[in-house]
């Protein structure tokens, strides 16, 4: 058995890193778990889940705040695009872009600052998605549950083949199957393989491994036993995706679990509903869309993902393991709480009162950045730049007409042929001087 921590963790550059340390916490979190004699997976994503958006709370309530802000200001904001519309010289740019500028300010906002928020948001949130997809390969105890079965089948002639082929979930893992090492039969790399795969394996591929290999069916049985404690959760089996159990209980007529298959998307739908409901919405001017208007384009965009996410997350969730619809809603739940503490918080505070702050530290801001000396010295060193640049032009200028009194003097009395640089030259001056009579 290999004592290494991790199976197949995620390897992505950035979201590889967030999710290594975000598997240290879930495997702290489901060690403790099953230190008091609850080693349960599903209250593990739970608990997870929740420590993980209590840390993301600073950046959420940034987050709300500014949506709660800009869609205050969002008519001011219509105004001044309102007063530009159409106009594309350079003058009526700047001006437009200075006047928001200083909107934005008094309302004590970054126009980046959402993206910023988001940017670092992203793959905290993706490398949480990946450490329950693949918990084996960050949660040591229920690594161990699968073996020594995995050595055994290894082991065992054809074994390898027939999870391969058989199983319906290795058609997730064919990048692992055609890997060298696994093909070279590199023991660490075979086994770590065999886990992912009986990882997202539902029941009826656990009972196609024992009716084919009746020699491990100790072995399977004990090791499903083991992991279906683990991913019992209020009486579903959350390794099972949701497709399976209501196929399961049309077959044997089991109610009970028919409506755990339907209840499981239809609360992720649901709960991401909810929660976009309750994120700060901007008016919609009566439901027209002015198509010069890229914030009420974005607008109308958001109104479409937030109809379309709920419906989405229904999808997956029926098609994944149950474990991925747990996270979804209890990740739905958290959100929804904190905006709703978050909206009412900023509810009361005084934004009369913030605008006069914000608007006090702008006006320092600019009156510090005239008095910098730095800046004095930027300018006064554009203005000798420019300066500059005219006195060379001129000297060029006049460097240029000696060069050329140079050519004409070395090329008198010689004859010059019509089509050469001088006799354009030549003509060009001759142009000049009749002009200038």
């Amino acid at each position: 058995m290999t004592g290494a921590f991790f199976l197949t963790p995620y390897q992505g550059k950035i979201v590889g890193p967030v999710a290594w340390v975000l598997g240290h916490i879930m495997n702290g979190i489901f060690n403790i778990l099953n230190a008091i004699g609850i080693p349960n997976i599903g209250l593990a994503i739970i608990i997870f889940t929740l420590v993980i958006y209590i840390c993301l709370l600073p950046l959420t309530y940034k987050q709300q705040k500014f949506s709660k802000l800009q869609s205050k200001m969002s008519p001011e904001l219509k105004a001044i695009q309102a007063k530009y519309k159409g106009k594309k010289d350079n003058d009526s740019m700047l001006a437009m872009q200075e006047e928001t500028k200083e909107l934005y300010a008094k309302y004590g906002v970054s126009q980046t600052g959402s993206c910023l928020q988001l940017i670092i948001q992203m793959p905290i949130l993706f490398a949480l998605y990946r450490v329950i997809y693949s918990i084996p390969a960050y949660v040591t105890i229920v690594k161990n549950a699968f073996y020594p079965l995995v050595e055994q089948l290894r082991n065992t002639e054809g074994a390898v083949a027939f999870i391969q082929e058989t199983l319906s979930s290795a058609k997730n893992y064919s990048n692992q199957f055609n890997n060298e090492l696994f093909t070279s039969g590199d023991p660490t790399y075979v086994e770590n393989t065999l886990v992912d795969v009986l990882n997202k394996a539902s029941t009826a591929d656990w009972d196609a491994l024992t009716s084919n290999f009746g020699s491990l069916a100790d072995s399977i049985n004990s090791t499903h036993a083991q992991l279906n404690q683990f991913n019992s959760f209020l009486g579903l089996n959350i390794g099972d995706s949701p497709m399976y159990m209501v196929q399961t209980a049309f077959a044997n007529k089991n109610f009970i679990l028919l409506i755990g298959g339907i209840i499981v998307p239809v609360l992720a739908a649901l709960t991401q509903w909810i929660n976009t409901k309750l994120m700060p919405q901007q008016s919609d001017n009566n439901g027209k869309i002015d198509p010069d208007d890229p914030a009420a384009q974005m607008q109308q965009s958001m109104k479409t993902m937030n109809i379309m996410m709920p419906l989405m997350s229904a999808f997956f969730c029926f098609n994944l393991p149950a474990g991925m619809g747990l996270y979804w809603i209890a990740g739905a739940v958290v959100r929804s709480i904190q905006q709703i503490v978050i909206n009412k918080h900023i509810d009361k505070i005084d934004i009369d009162a913030e605008i006069a702050k914000n608007t006090e530290k702008y006006k320092q801001k600019m009156e510090k950045m005239k008095s910098t000396p730095q800046m004095n010295r930027y300018a006064n060193m554009s203005t000798r730049n420019i300066s500059s640049s005219a006195n060379t032009s001129v000297k060029s200028d006049s460097e240029k007409e000696k060069q050329l009194e140079d050519v004409r003097a070395k090329f008198n009395g010689k004859e010059i042929r019509k089509d050469s640089l001088l006799a354009k030259a030549n003509m060009v001056k001759e142009f000049n001087e009749k002009n200038n009579k």
